[in-house]
């Protein structure tokens, strides 16, 4: 069964998804962001954040199970993925993962 993402994650896909195949442009420092998405485009963009496909590797390697939400947060000025998972046995599990190099940061 596929899972199904919220919103979110939706959107942040599509502005992940755009920035594979638009043009480099002009890049916002993250002190000067307003919007998250546009952030995360402008990180992936200038090469700050990995795709999601290699986050997502990443976390099912880490934890199995079904990937039932995706968050890109910046934490003290790095960007983290947040992938929370639903385990075989149903439990509800988060993988923090380093988006520049991909180190798991937290399991919970």
């Amino acid at each position: 069964m596929m899972p199904r993402p919220n919103l979110k994650s939706l959107a942040l896909l599509a502005a992940l998804m755009t920035a594979a195949t638009v043009g480099a442009g002009q890049f916002v420092s993250a002190a000067d962001c307003k919007r998250s998405q546009d952030c995360a485009l402008d990180a992936f963009k200038g090469g700050e954040i990995k795709p999601l496909p290699e986050v997502l590797a990443v976390a099912r390697e880490k934890m199995p199970g079904e990937v039932v939400k995706v968050e890109l947060d910046r934490e003290d000025g790095a960007w983290v993925y947040e992938v929370k998972i639903l385990t075989p046995s149903g439990k509800r599990r988060k993988v923090e993962i380093n988006a520049s190099t991909l180190a798991i940061i937290k399991v919970d």
